[in-house]
């Protein structure tokens, strides 16, 4: 494949890794230009984008390029002015604005709108509703009607990849064609948020970014457990939202968990938090799931037996962003490769997307996670105790070893000195106990990202 298709390739990857935020905020801009002698060189818009993909995301990015070409062996960034181009030769194009489908004959890219830092195609029309979210959908609507008095502030929150970035954004569209000018609505991540604060306070202009912020009528806010620990960012954004609120404007807000599970926040924002409507986005169940994938292949004009579209709706639980990064690649192979997809080539797919997600974590990482999690001794996880003290730890790993590394009952049954029968019982347990009980569900994505943040 071309610079420009691997670049693509990779980007999809990398949009299931991170939020939706995160990836517009920092790739969304970002081209492969070159490559010699296994380096590989990435532009970026700017020093600021340069210094912070740099430092966060090189390892990610360099191992996913080298899954697709093995002589990838180092990354240099770079800066330019230009747009990244696609390939409008390809009739396929997994763009870098949300590995977005378009075909050849396809529409040009969506551009995201400055003022408002909203993407027009996030809509509600194409928000798939289903058990899992429709709480939210239904609140979404109630303050499209009474923007500033009804549920606010809004909170939504839920794991990685179940679409709040796609309500909240949709939620902004909605109020934006319903009012027109008259409502100005601003859509932030808040690490843009935090990024901003540093600017100002470096260069001396904070009245700069109170004004920005607080000159508008809807102000949404993506992963704000990011800006717990940063005192600055949190002292501007509570004196933002006092000034919003009192003035009757609307707050959306999301999160990875409910407020009161964001350790590092402030109290105050806290309690800032739960005086509005709190809602929770959990997984999606099979028909919701089908519903997607069909949804995502609509959007491209594209078809996809109804076998693979089981195998993946099956094979894909826990996150709607890798279910549409599948659906991405499957038609990139069928357009690429052409003739049918067997099923062997979707289980290769799958396995790759998820492996991805959680880069090459082991199975000793995993159950070192759990057990300082739960405050255990690892020696105790893996023992054959019967404490009732080790049973949900227990059973937790269990579940994020079959899960996460895709391991068989009976090596999990042998690496916790378990039967395999009991695997089973186990994995079957807390995948019933994560999709009716939110607060439990809140202890595996915690682990989830104790996992993330440290591999």
């Amino acid at each position: 494949m071309d610079l420009n298709q691997l670049w693509q390739q990779t980007l999809s990857e990398m949009e299931i890794q991170l939020s939706r935020a995160n990836f517009v905020t920092w790739l969304k801009n970002s081209q492969l230009v070159d490559q010699k002698e296994g380096i590989f060189y990435i532009a970026l818009p700017n020093n600021f984008a340069k210094e912070w993909v740099e430092n966060k995301y090189e390892k990610n990015i360099l191992g996913i390029l080298r899954n697709f070409d093995s002589s990838a062996k180092k990354l240099e960034f770079i800066v330019t002015n230009h747009e990244p181009k696609l390939n409008k030769k390809s009739s396929l194009e997994i763009s870098v604005d949300m590995g977005r489908l378009e075909s050849q004959a396809g529409l040009d890219l969506v551009r995201v709108d400055p003022e408002t830092n909203l993407n027009p195609r996030y809509t509600l029309d194409s928000f798939v509703v289903g058990s899992s979210n429709e709480l939210a959908h239904a609140a979404a609507l109630a303050i499209i009607q009474e923007v500033g008095s009804k549920y606010n502030p809004f909170f939504i929150y839920g794991g990685v990849g179940l679409g709040k970035t796609h309500l909240l954004q949709a939620l902004g569209n909605e109020i934006k064609f319903k009012y027109g000018g008259k409502l100005r609505s601003r859509y932030v991540s808040s690490e843009k948020f935090t990024s901003d604060v540093v600017w100002a306070i470096r260069n001396k202009r904070m009245e700069d970014i109170k004004k920005k912020y607080r000159d508008c009528d809807v102000l949404i806010i993506d992963d704000i457990q990011f800006i717990g620990g940063k005192e600055k960012t949190e002292e501007e954004f509570f004196h933002t939202f006092n000034a919003l609120y009192e003035n009757n404007k609307q707050i959306i807000i999301s999160s990875d968990r409910p407020p009161q599970s964001i350790p590092t926040l402030e109290e105050r924002l806290r309690s800032r938090f739960d005086g509005g409507l709190t809602v929770d986005i959990s997984y999606p169940d099979y028909e919701m799931r089908v519903a997607i994938i069909k949804n995502r292949l609509q959007a491209a004009n594209r078809q996809l037996p109804e076998g693979v579209i089981d195998l993946v709706a099956h094979s894909i639980q826990r996150n709607i962003r890798e279910l549409e990064g599948v659906v991405n690649k499957l038609v990139f192979y069928q357009d690429s490769k052409g003739g049918e997809i067997d099923k062997k080539v979707v289980e290769e797919i799958i396995e790759k997307t998820t492996q991805n997600f959680f880069g090459r974590i082991t199975d000793d990482q995993i159950l070192k996670a759990v057990a300082d999690f739960y405050a255990i001794q690892l020696p105790d996880l893996v023992s054959r105790s019967r404490k009732k003290e080790m049973v949900e730890p227990r059973q937790v790993a269990m579940y994020l070893l079959r899960e996460i590394l895709r391991m068989s009952y009976p090596y999990i049954g042998e690496k916790l000195k378990r039967d395999h029968t009991t695997v089973i019982h186990s994995f079957e347990k807390i995948n019933q106990e994560i999709n009716k009980n939110s607060p439990f569900n809140q202890k595996i994505i915690m682990i989830k990202e104790s996992l993330l943040n440290n591999k």
